[in-house]
């Protein structure tokens, strides 16, 4: 919580942070409550908005206005849209508007026909007439008001033609020459419209920008781009009053819809002008919490959407659409690790946003690029953010070792531990815990015998009388399934002790067929497991199996053989390669321990094999190294082992017998054979002392052993146990290095002498075969062969 509430409050960058822990820690709903909470205490981030551009309608530009602000602008541009197509109509259908039109038009028009008469005359004066060919007016010659035909035109003499042709150019040049001065007078007239269009927009609507200019003049960009508004509604006021450009229409470089003719970023009339608030908070509710489940790249960084338009894909800066970023812009932003790793693309666009402290849309298809289509470059706005990832420890350590952004960008680590300490404080957490769960889902609460019972469910969960879970979902579901059990009975009050007995007992049975079956294999004798009697070399181990949620404690016979060799402590699993290296460590462990107790006068010279019988599975973990050295002892000295304990335990070389996981499954593993098989009164587990704190039993074995029908033995050392499970001293080594007559240690020690003598003698009978001769030369015995016995 620490480092939680630091990474929030520091400001420099590269402080995000990594919240680390197990699932159903409390982590997820842990974090967003501090940032919730902090987050009301943080200033409201500022509104951002996408306008047109229209210098490069590519290029949406990003505005930035107080909190609240965008969709006041958004709404006022709105209504202007809808104003300014009122206005212009009511203007431009005006009396005075047509009629100033018209002086305009008719002054061109009377000017133009004037010119056109008195060369008409002219022409009709000199023989000639004015006609419409393929390629404009031209002047023609005529006799008795008729156009000459060719035949006629070539039937005249050669002066003739002459004086006519050259009678026909002057005349045509000046045709020329009104024609092109009307089309100068007519640019002038177009232009002179226009004017009249420009004054009469900014007389109709100049009032209404100027009224959303002054309410944004303390934002320089809002102001400009409205001014760009007007300017540009000004310059093309008659495409906004047709609606677009009339068919056959030549478009303006930089027209009403932005880029060049034919550009395929050009809008319909008005749509420019609109605002595409992308995100806007509510003025004085804080910083934003924004919690992203499906970390998409797209849903990260935003996206550009396209529609198609005649079987194109076109798009505009209307559909330019926000991504978590730009949600959590000016807050916080919570994130799975491992989901947005497993997106494409997104955890390169998250550290590159935060590198460069913005964010921009970024899509799929802009990575991939199988094609090329039409689409934006918006503005990239800045990027203020506080990035939480949620993750396990593994994935924040090997994120840390194998990416260099990530140990520069998330420099904050939270670390979700599994366990705190059980104390009154947390106790009282624990039932603060229970009675908030059953407000929130308006469940019956809970007695105070109940709330004991899901304590200790708390310290059952990690195996510690002094310490509980963390793992509050599991405590959740605990509550939850009890007050159904209470609901069948039909307890709709406070919820007893017994329910929540029940929830843990049902929750176990669902999920122990395989145990059930285990259980009765073993009663039937398919798998050997001996509860009673003795037996020299055979021992009951004691391993735990993960059935997914679900543990259970499997008891296995281990067994072992001595005989005269020099092999060592041959562990047969390992041989057959169904051993992991923490096991074979364990197996390793023991020749180091009977070096100790058994080699300081002479070697070794024996072999030993050890095994767990019928095992098809492979064995990991050391719990079983102690128990496979009270079999090796039990071999050598020849003593039996009595057969209703089980034994589970680690040693060390100094024959320190260590700490072991999952005590409590394994020992209500082995009762759960005994009791099928009968209780005695004799059978037990023997456990490291170490692991006495975190005997967190079941009712049933607590009540046998309360019964004297089972037992629990914690045992420090090695000596401790051999004891226990044979009823004979271990021995301690006197001054003269021997252990004491009928002890384990001196049985031992005595067959392994024994051994020693046996192979000396037999290497003396060899050497003594070879002697020296009178003359001093050595003479060879002849060599025996032996033969092979099976």
């Amino acid at each position: 919580m620490a480092a939680l509430d630091f990474g929030v409050g520091m400001k420099s960058d590269g402080y995000n942070v990594f919240v680390l822990g197990p699932t159903g820690s409390g982590r997820t709903s842990m974090t967003r409550a501090v940032l919730e909470q902090t987050a009301k205490t943080r200033p409201t981030p500022s509104d951002w908005c996408y306008v047109y551009n229209f210098d490069d309608p590519r290029k949406p530009k990003a505005l930035e206005l107080p909190a609240g602000s965008a969709c006041c602008l958004r709404d006022e541009m709105d209504e202007l849209i809808e104003d300014l197509d009122r206005e212009l109509t009511r203007a431009f259908e005006s009396e005075e508007y047509t009629q100033r039109r018209d002086e305009i038009l008719k002054e061109f028009r009377d000017e133009r026909g004037k010119q056109l008469q008195e060369l008409e005359k002219e022409v009709q004066a000199s023989g000639f007439a004015i006609g419409r060919g393929p390629a404009g007016f031209l002047v023609a010659p005529t006799k008795d008001g008729e156009v000459l035909t060719p035949q006629e035109y070539a039937a005249l003499s050669d002066e003739e033609r002459e004086a006519l042709d050259k009678r026909r150019e002057e005349l045509q040049e000046k045709l020329g020459e009104i024609l092109r001065e009307g089309q100068r007078k007519e640019k002038t007239t177009r232009e002179q419209v226009k004017a009249l269009d420009r004054e009469v927009a900014q007389f109709a609507i100049g009032h209404l920008i100027d009224e959303i200019v002054g309410r944004y003049k303390d934002f320089p960009r809002v102001a400009e781009h409205l001014e760009q508004v007007r300017r540009d509604l000004i310059e093309n006021v008659a495409a906004a009053r047709d609606g677009g450009e009339e068919e056959g229409e030549q478009k303006p470089p930089h027209g009403p819809f932005g880029g060049q003719s034919g550009s395929p970023y050009q809008l319909p009339p008005y749509e420019r002008y609109k605002v595409n608030v992308l995100l806007t908070c509510s003025e004085g509710e804080g910083a934003p919490v924004v919690f992203e489940p499906n970390p998409t790249l797209d849903n990260l960084t935003g996206e550009i959407e396209h529609s198609t338009s005649m079987g194109a894909l076109v798009t505009n800066f209307m559909m330019i659409k926000p991504g978590a970023l730009h949600r959590a812009n000016g807050g916080y932003l919570i994130i799975e690790a491992d989901t947005v790793l497993r997106r494409p693309f997104a955890w390169e666009a998250l550290k590159r946003a935060l590198k460069n402290k913005e964010v921009k849309a970024e899509t799929l298809q802009d990575q991939l690029r199988f094609m090329s289509i039409v689409t934006l470059a918006p503005e990239s706005i800045p990027l203020n953010v506080k990035v939480v990832l949620i993750g396990s420890a593994y994935m924040y350590y090997l994120l840390y070792a194998y990416d260099d952004d990530f140990r520069k960008l998330f420099k904050v680590r939270a670390d979700f531990g599994q366990l705190v300490n059980s104390d009154a404080a947390t106790t009282l957490a624990y039932a603060q815990f229970v009675a908030t769960q059953c407000r929130r889902d308006g469940l019956p609460h809970f007695k105070a015998n109940a709330v004991a019972r899901i304590v200790e469910f708390g310290m059952r969960q990690v195996e510690d009388q002094g310490k509980l879970t963390t793992r509050m979902a599991d405590v959740a579901d605990l509550v939850r399934e009890s007050v159904y059990w209470a609901e069948q009975d039909g307890v709709t009050k406070a919820i007893d002790a017994k329910y929540v007995d029940k929830a843990i007992e049902q929750s176990v049975w669902r999920s122990n067929r395989y145990e059930e079956r285990l259980v009765e294999l073993m009663t039937e004798g398919v798998f050997v497991v001996n509860v009673e009697g003795e037996a020299i070399g055979e021992i009951n181990g004691l391993s735990i199996l993960q059935l997914g949620d679900f543990t259970l404690g499997k008891p296995s016979r281990i067994s072992a053989k001595a005989f005269a060799g020099h092999g060592g402590v041959i562990n047969i699993d390992r041989e057959a390669k169904l051993t992991g290296r923490i096991h074979d460590k364990g197996a390793l462990t023991l020749a180091g321990f009977l070096g100790d107790r058994f080699a300081q006068k002479n070697p070794i010279k024996c072999s030993i094999t050890v095994s767990f019988e019928q095992l098809y599975e492979e064995v990991e973990g050391d719990s079983a190294s102690s128990t496979e050295l009270y079999c090796i002892l039990s071999a050598l000295s020849g003593t039996p082992i009595k057969q209703g304990w089980a034994v589970t335990g680690s040693v060390n070389q100094m024959g320190e017998v260590q700490a072991i996981g999952g005590v409590n499954r394994k020992i209500e593993g082995f009762f759960g054979i005994c009791k099928a098989k009968g209780l005695t009164g004799d059978q037990g587990v023997i456990i490291p002392e170490s692991n006495v704190r975190h005997l967190m039993l079941n009712d049933e074995v607590v009540q046998a052993v309360k019964d004297h029908q089972f037992r629990i033995c914690a045992v420090k050392t090695i000596e401790e146990g051999i004891e226990l499970l044979t009823g004979k001293k271990a021995g301690v080594r006197g001054e003269d290095g021997e252990y004491p007559e009928g002890t384990i240690y001196r049985l031992v020690a005595d067959r392994l002498s024994a051994w020693s003598e046996a192979e000396r003698g037999e290497e003396k009978r060899d050497n003594g075969n070879n002697g020296e001769g009178a003359d001093g030369q050595v003479v060879k015995a002849p060599v025996k062969r032996r033969k092979s016995v099976k």
